[in-house]
């Protein structure tokens, strides 16, 4: 039975359509919707799963091992220009639990390597490809490269400071790219049809300064794993009140691990997805559930059907 609530919605937008006379294509968009409550079990148990591991590779992780040397249990580390390890990051470290914390304390100037990327027509016979770089210098050409097929409208334009981007950390400071390339054309790919120049150049600029400690959160893995609970789980199913066929749609989700409708929701699909803290009207991924034995990773789509 369709909710009071969305009889009116559509009927609002019925409305207002039929004066613009597109009645029937926006109805029949309203209505051909797909959702989809996706559910998969976390296959760790609270504690090994919420416990952060540094990536591998020098890039990120030798940064983030540092950090963690530096400021577990009692110290800080000071980082300019980048930040080492994410906020909020549980370790252990001798039977105690800690969570990664970073404000920043400042700005500095400095000297750092800048790169910057000019496209050329021409590919000459010594361009260097892209997949012989080591990560350091590659993750920097493909980051000018986005920003340059985007004319600066991805999401790399963040990364840039103008157009040329900053070799801030370590393995960037020591890579191939500010050693060896300035002045090389790198080309994207073995056609080479698209390929740019290389630029570096030293320069002082003004960094912000980043300092990263450590808080004891729990003495034992117990008392961890309460935390654990507390501060990552959205929906708790064992205390969530549900009617017995939002219940059987939950069940039915979790042992499928994928559960669908078209077309306008059941009132006991609604109210599922309210309870698990979803709205009807927008895709939403990432939440995280708890049913007292095991997590599991909820998100939900709408889409169009086919």
């Amino acid at each position: 039975m369709v909710s009071r609530r969305r009889s009116l919605q559509f009927a609002g937008t019925a409305v207002a359509a039929a004066l613009a006379g597109c009645s029937s294509d926006v109805l029949a968009d309203e209505t051909s919707r797909e959702y989809t409550l996706q559910v998969d079990r976390i296959a760790t148990e609270p504690v090994p799963w919420a416990l952060y591991d540094p990536p591998e590779g020098e890039l990120f992780g030798d940064p983030a091992r540092a950090a963690l040397d530096a400021t577990v249990p009692t110290g800080r580390h000071v980082t300019r220009g980048y930040t080492p390890i994410s906020e909020g990051a549980y370790v252990e470290h001798d039977g105690q639990y800690y969570r990664t914390d970073r404000f920043v304390s400042g700005r500095a100037v400095r000297e750092r390597p800048l790169v910057r990327a000019e496209s050329v027509d021409e590919t000459p016979g010594d361009a260097v490809l892209l997949d012989s770089l080591e990560r350091p210098s590659a993750r920097t050409v493909k980051i000018l490269h986005t920003d340059a097929v985007s004319d600066g409208a991805s999401s790399a334009a963040s990364l840039l400071r103008g157009d040329a981007y900053v070799m801030a950390r370590p393995a960037e400071r020591e890579s191939r790219l500010v050693d060896e390339l300035d002045g090389r054309v790198v080309r994207m790919s073995a056609e080479g049809e698209l390929s740019y120049r290389i630029h570096v150049e030293r320069e002082q600029v003004t960094l912000t300064e980043h300092t990263t400690f450590a808080t004891v959160v729990a003495d034992d893995r117990e008392a961890f794993r309460e935390v654990v609970l507390g501060s990552t789980v959205d929906a708790d199913l064992g205390t969530i009140e549900l009617s017995e066929d939002a219940r059987a749609l939950l069940d039915r989700a979790i042992e499928r691990e994928t559960y669908r409708q078209t077309g306008e929701p059941s009132d006991a699909f609604e109210t599922l997805l309210r309870r698990l803290g979803f709205s009807v009207d927008e895709s939403a991924t990432g939440r995280i559930l708890w049913d007292g034995q095991s997590l599991f990773r909820a998100s939900f789509y709408v889409n169009r059907a086919d």
